[in-house]
């Protein structure tokens, strides 16, 4: 399935601003079964240089600023995605290794420990006490199949919270989250990857869109008109496995992936410093349109 995506975010500043810098992570990432086939971005007002560059995970990031004042600034990229259907087979039926298992190969492994390292720690966003830990304690089995424990968990995670977009913003603590039992898909996927890494495992944040547009006969899943966020899990015997604890779905074509990290803070789709003062108006428009 080929898509076209259009991601529009636009800054009303009540005064001028003087000087803006910012770090855009927009870029779809191109992958075995994702092709990226076009990306743009326009700024106006227009930077006097946009410059690219690969960050530590991977991810394609831009950087621009502006000197002169502007009372509003819109950004706008666009991008033709092309998603390839799997051919990997059900990772649920391929992948058997436990969790004493996963978590045994892991420590003596070290040269697979280093390179995971990262996505086993606390980051400034994903922390854990035990609170955390006894919500997913359930999930987890020393002799069940780590894959398996991780669907558990995102099926307690989307059966037992609700999906309210006003709830959080992005500052708002996993266990406020957890204590109120509802959230987003930044929020869901933060908790799942606090409770992933509370015991042992890896994990990262995914960021990226899904179809706006369900197929015939299936419901809208939730967070499909703006970016969407879903986790990844390291599982030794199969690799990198990507859970959608939204939507309790495991994310295949209608994923498309922009960017990963440790979580929300690595992959923030814009973020700047302003020069300025008073109020400022954010919108964001996403749209992700199947290309026939």
């Amino acid at each position: 399935m080929k898509y076209k995506l259009t991601h529009k975010t636009e800054y009303k500043y009540a005064e001028p601003v003087n000087n803006y810098h910012s770090l855009l992570c927009l870029t779809p990432r191109i992958l075995p079964r994702q092709l990226c086939r076009d990306f743009t971005i326009s700024i106006e007002p227009e930077p006097a240089r946009i410059i690219e560059h690969i960050d530590f995970y991977g991810n394609t990031t831009h950087y621009f600023s502006l000197h002169s004042p502007h009372k509003t600034l819109t950004v706008l990229a666009t991008s033709v995605v092309e998603r390839l259907s799997e051919t990997t087979g059900d990772p649920s039926e391929k992948s058997v290794i436990t969790c004493e298992e996963a978590r045994l190969r892991i420590s003596e492994d070290r040269p697979l420990r280093v390179s995971i390292l990262e996505y086993i720690l606390p980051s400034p966003l994903v922390k854990w006490d035990e609170e955390i830990r006894d919500f997913a304690k359930d999930c987890f089995q020393d002799g069940s199949s780590l894959y398996s424990c991780v669907q558990a968990l995102c099926s307690k995670i989307f059966t037992q919270f609700d999906f309210v977009p006003d709830f959080s913003t992005v500052n708002t603590p996993i266990k406020e989250v957890l204590a109120a039992r509802k959230g987003v898909c930044q929020d869901f996927s933060h908790l799942a990857i606090s409770c992933i890494r509370a015991f042992g495992f890896p994990a990262r944040y995914v960021s990226g869109y899904l179809e706006t547009l369900p197929p015939p006969g299936k419901e809208k899943l939730q967070g499909s008109d703006a970016s969407h966020a879903w986790i990844s899990v390291f599982i030794p015997d199969y690799g990198w496995c990507d859970f959608d604890p939204t939507n309790n779905v495991v994310p295949g074509e209608r994923h498309i992936v922009t960017a990963w990290g440790r979580d929300y803070s690595d992959v923030t789709p814009l973020k700047g410093i302003i020069f300025s003062y008073g109020k400022h108006e954010l919108k964001v428009e996403v749209d992700v349109i199947p290309i026939v």
